[in-house]
């Protein structure tokens, strides 16, 4: 039970261990944060690497309160604080990392410029899992790639975290968007508004042929990486094609590209936690996402099992085995 001084939290103490639910002192908001009280803390792909001690781009320090998204109510506000007052609810992709505290546990005092009003439409589980999906979503389409209404989107992974969100980004801003996924993600993909493709049944060059008449499509966002991000060079269109990657990682060879005088993107949404900086684009995101929900064009994937901090184990587990059918979100409060 926590008090004025402390809180429950979950506490990573040793890479691939189990969390600790235990009390710990409990924050209040430096000059420019606002204290929030968690209601629900989103789980991500990420989450799960950096428990394992596999996510070293991170820079966790231990012992850590992992949690990268959050939604709750602001409790308090520091010194400088005139966007929010107590009791707005509000969401954020916040901590987690980079020795910032997570959002499992059941307050957080966070830097104000990196959230938003939550948009009413969603519950507050919903907008949990938004976050991190959403602003990379942004951030690879918008800001690196600048779709335009009409252009040709190709989205790989489209039914998956990332993916799902890119797909209603690029319909609510205008593009005839396809998207790769399994034949059993058919129904999913095409409910965003994207038509879909089953990658286990065409080639890159089928598809490019039966959808661009063979010219390649203007922009492709890769959410799988490897073999996927060097299909995509394969795939965009020569003079102006654009590749976005989330999954940039490995290595490629970029004469695909070169030889359609097409360019490429890199999406590093850690960035501003880790260093700092463009912090404040991450707020302005997350009202653009409050923006489309509010207008019911932008909903995330929920899987519907539920999950507290005692059962937070439970929910990592859905996401290692994937088993996942949507986001996973754990209940703080």
């Amino acid at each position: 039970m926590s008090n004025a001084a402390n809180m429950q939290a979950l506490v990573l103490e040793n890479y691939g261990e189990s969390f600790i639910l235990r009390g710990v002192a409990r924050p209040a908001p430096a000059a420019g944060e606002v204290l929030v009280r968690i209601l629900a803390s989103g789980v991500n792909p990420l989450d799960i690497k950096i428990r394992g001690g596999n996510a070293a781009h991170a820079k966790t320090v231990l012992p850590a309160i992992l949690g990268i998204d959050l939604a709750g109510v602001v409790e308090a506000v520091g010194p400088g604080v005139n966007r929010f007052k107590a009791g707005d609810e509000v969401y954020g992709m916040t901590g987690g990392i980079a020795g910032v505290q997570g959002s499992l546990a059941e307050f957080a005092a966070v830097d104000a410029t990196l959230l938003a009003h939550k948009p009413s439409k969603l519950s507050m589980r919903e907008a949990a899992a938004l976050p991190l999906i959403f602003i990379t979503a942004w951030e690879g389409l918008v800001d690196r790639a600048a779709v335009k209404p009409g252009q040709k989107v190709l989205v790989h992974g489209g039914a998956g975290g990332v993916g799902h969100i890119v797909v209603q980004l690029a319909v609510a801003r205008g593009a005839i968007v396809y998207a790769t996924g399994s034949a059993a993600q058919k129904e999913i993909i095409e409910g965003y508004g994207a038509v879909a493709i089953d990658y286990q049944a065409m080639t890159v060059g089928e598809y490019v042929a039966a959808y661009t008449d063979g010219e390649g499509f203007d922009i492709i966002y890769d959410t799988v990486g490897g073999a996927t991000l060097d299909a995509s060079f394969e795939a965009a269109r020569t003079y102006g094609g654009h590749v976005v990657s989330c999954l940039g990682w490995g290595t490629h060879k970029l004469a695909p590209l070169s030889f359609r005088a097409a360019t490429y993107s890199g999406v590093f949404t850690l960035l501003p936690l880790i260093t700092g900086k463009g912090r404040v684009q991450h707020g302005n995101i997350m009202q653009e996402a409050a923006k489309l929900a509010e207008a019911g064009k932008l909903r995330p994937l929920m899987d519907s099992r539920e999950f507290t901090m005692d059962t937070a184990m439970e929910a990592h587990a859905l996401l290692e085995t994937g088993t996942a059918r949507g986001k996973v979100v754990i209940n703080i409060i």
